[in-house]
C-alpha cells in the first residue's frame, strides 16, 4: 500500500473516531439533561453551543430572528413510557417514522401547521430520550440525520418537489405512509418489524431468533445508531456504546 493511501485511511479512521466521540459526548448530555428532572414538552432542538429549546420556543425564537436555523445541532424527542417494551427499548427508531421525517423535512428548511416541522437547516443528528418510568432507565440514541435520509431513501418520496416553504399535513401523511410501505429490515416494514420483535420477546416466540437477528443488523445498519443507557434513580450512566451488526 502506498504511502499516501495509507495515510488517508488513517485520516478516514480519525474521522470515524471523532464523529463517534461527538455522539458519545451529545447523548451522554442528553441523558444528563433530560434524565435529571421531568420535563414535558416532546420536541426539541439543541443548539451548536448546547442551549436546548423546546419546539415553541424554538419557533418563536426563530420567527423573532433570535437565532438562526444554521445553528441548530441536534433535533429531539423526550417522551415518558409508564411501562417497559421491547421494541422502544431495543430500537428507538422503529417507534416513530413520523420523527425521521419531521427531522427530514425541518433539515430542508421547511414549515408544516400540525406535524413538528420548523426550519432546522444546520440539524446533523436525531436523538430519541425514551424514559420507562417502571424501571427506572431512560434510552437515548443519537444517529446521523444524513445516514438516516439515504438509507430510508427519504428524498425519493417527496414527489414533485417543494414549491414553498410549507408543506401541507396530508403530504407529510402521504411520505410517512410511503416510508412505511418499504421493506427496509430484512424484508419487512416497519410495522411488521415492530411486530415481530413483540411476539419475539413479549410472547417469547423463540422460533422468531433468526428473524429479529436479521432486523436487528438491518436497523444497525440504516440507523448506525450510539446508546446510552441511564439510571432514573442513580443519575448516572449504565452504559454508552457504538451498536454493531450481531
Amino acid at each position: 500500500m502506498k504511502a499516501d493511501e495509507l495515510l488517508k485511511r488513517l485520516e478516514n479512521i480519525k474521522t470515524d473516531e471523532n464523529k463517534i466521540d461527538e455522539r458519545r459526548e451529545i447523548a451522554e448530555y442528553l441523558a444528563q439533561s433530560f434524565g435529571n428532572k421531568m420535563i414535558r414538552p416532546i420536541y426539541h432542538f439543541m443548539m451548536k453551543d448546547k442551549t436546548i429549546y423546546d419546539f415553541d420556543s424554538y419557533k418563536n425564537l426563530l420567527e423573532s430572528n433570535k437565532i438562526s436555523p444554521d445553528d441548530v445541532f441536534v433535533y429531539i424527542e423526550n417522551v415518558y413510557f409508564p411501562r417497559y417494551n421491547p421494541t422502544t427499548y431495543f430500537y428507538p427508531f422503529l417507534a416513530n417514522r413520523y420523527l425521521l421525517v419531521d427531522v427530514y423535512l425541518s433539515k430542508l428548511g421547511l414549515e408544516a401547521i400540525i406535524y413538528h416541522v420548523a426550519p432546522a437547516t444546520g440539524l446533523k443528528y436525531v436523538s430519541r430520550v425514551i424514559h420507562y418510568l417502571d424501571i427506572n432507565r431512560a434510552v437515548i440514541e443519537i444517529v446521523d440525520i444524513d445516514n438516516v435520509i439515504t438509507n430510508t431513501n427519504l428524498p425519493t418520496l417527496i414527489h414533485g418537489g417543494v414549491r414553498n416553504k410549507y408543506i401541507a399535513d396530508d403530504e407529510i401523511d402521504k411520505i410517512v405512509s410511503q416510508l412505511d410501505s418499504q421493506k427496509l429490515f430484512a424484508g419487512h416494514d416497519f410495522n411488521e418489524a415492530r411486530n415481530i420483535i413483540n411476539r419475539y420477546y413479549e410472547d417469547h416466540d423463540t422460533s422468531l431468533a433468526n428473524e429479529v437477528t436479521a432486523i436487528n443488523n438491518a436497523y444497525n445498519r440504516i440507523f448506525q445508531p450510539y446508546r446510552t443507557e441511564y439510571d432514573l434513580n442513580t443519575k448516572r450512566i449504565i452504559a454508552s456504546f457504538v451498536r454493531k451488526l450481531f
